[in-house]
């Protein structure tokens, strides 16, 4: 069997749907997955091609821009199939924010209050994207839950920051 890191899992599984650009790729991963997992430029090319050494991707011809679609093969369709059925791994809250909270009697208030402010606002833009990514989903009850547990994480996180007693109103 073939072993897979997450971001090999998931770029697989975006590959299922049709052949990709790595830049495609990386449009379609800030469009859906970005929302829950970080992928760099760079961590997409690498992964890439290590997918093609192992056989679980071919390149299309160089198109224009020297850009190359990428096709999921037969063995990497059997990879991502015995990837998806692996118990996921636990979830591990980053959430940079918090350590800066957590040691936030060290800063002066009104600096802790703009930190606060700001994230705020990146909270309620998520919110905007969920709520408009919602309605591209259709009837796909999978990618559905995904975006409705984003909606609810950011509508929980924005009521956090509302109930935080030393924050000041706008």
């Amino acid at each position: 069997m073939v072993t897979l890191n997450a971001t090999e899992g998931s770029l697989l599984g975006l590959l299922h749907s049709r052949p990709m650009t790595g830049w495609e790729l990386l449009q379609t991963v800030e469009q859906s997955l970005g929302c829950f997992w970080n992928v760099t430029t760079s961590h997409v090319y690498r992964e890439l091609k290590r997918l093609e050494e192992k056989g679980l991707i071919e390149a299309g011809q160089r198109g224009t821009r020297d850009k190359r679609p990428f096709s999921i093969t037969h063995a990497g369709r059997a990879a991502f199939a015995g990837w998806i059925a692996q118990e996921p791994g636990e979830e591990i809250i980053r959430f940079p924010l918090l350590v800066t909270l957590f040691f936030g009697r060290h800063l002066h208030p009104d600096q802790l209050a703009a930190f606060l402010e700001d994230h705020r606002r990146i909270h309620q833009r998520r919110l905007a994207n969920y709520q408009a990514l919602e309605e591209l989903v259709g009837d796909d009850p999978y990618c559905g839950a995904t975006v409705r547990f984003g909606i609810a994480y950011e509508e929980a996180t924005l009521n956090w920051f509302d109930s935080l007693p030393f924050r000041e109103e706008p």
